[in-house]
């Protein structure tokens, strides 16, 4: 297995398609970042890994687009902070010629207009650079099949992002309910008892019972299985609890 050392050079390296590892089963991967030492680094590091080899590097996004074009890798491991062509505007200039490569983010920002940015522009996995090689390798391994790996606190940004959408969905749908009163809905919708509401949100029973009620006769249903009915149907009842 062959990694492509960078050290202090800014022009792109790279080896032509078809150059893989033994038996043909060796992810090919071309790096992109515009810190030569941080790449010099990474390519070390996944030069130990059997299952992957660097075919190629880059500094900025126009030599990225450069380098793929000839060496035609499986997997694309990026920055998104780079010149000539920021990171976003490459994986979205990557994609529409190639769809089927697998891009991993590898980067030191984790804001939502990065983050977001760049899974819009079809990223499968957003790592930090924190990582350490076990971790950028597995994410590597599951974008060329066609899964995708996010860094933990990624991905609690993912989740937090999609359940504050649902929340404030739920809210346009069912203006007439209180933030409490959603709440017991979603459960509802979920397909939770009352007695499991009650521990889930840390109330009495009596208390569902009696929101459950005030629910009902918000929404001018007649029996729980209506009401269930109801939510579904706007879309409630689909967010993991």
């Amino acid at each position: 297995m062959r990694a492509v050392g960078g050290g202090g050079r800014t022009s792109a390296h790279e080896s032509p398609p078809g150059g893989g590892g033994e038996g043909g089963d060796v992810v090919r991967v071309v790096v992109a970042d515009d810190h030569p030492m941080y790449r010099f680094g990474l390519l070390t590091a996944l030069g130990h890994s059997r299952e992957v080899e660097v075919v190629g590097e880059a500094g900025d996004g126009r030599q990225l687009l450069a380098v793929v074009e000839r060496t035609e890798p499986d997997v694309v491991l990026t920055d998104l902070a780079m010149p000539a062509l920021d990171g976003v505007g490459a994986i979205a200039a990557l994609l529409a010629a190639r769809p089927q490569l697998g891009i991993v983010v590898l980067s030191m920002h984790e804001d939502d207009e990065r983050l977001f940015g760049a899974l819009r522009a079809g990223a499968r996995g957003y790592l930090l650079k924190g990582a350490d090689r076990e971790e950028i390798v597995r994410a590597v391994l599951a974008a060329a099949d066609g899964g995708a790996v996010y860094a933990a606190a990624v991905a609690r940004r993912i989740s937090s992002f999609f359940t504050d959408a649902h929340q404030s969905y739920a809210a346009q749908v069912f203006p007439e309910l209180s933030t409490r009163e959603r709440e017991v809905l979603e459960l509802i919708a979920s397909g939770r008892r009352n007695l499991q509401i009650a521990q889930q949100l840390v109330l009495s029973e009596k208390t569902v019972r009696n929101h459950v009620s005030s629910i009902m006769a918000k929404l001018g249903v007649h029996d729980r299985g209506e009401l269930v009915a109801t939510a579904r149907n706007a879309g409630l009842g689909t967010s993991p609890r």
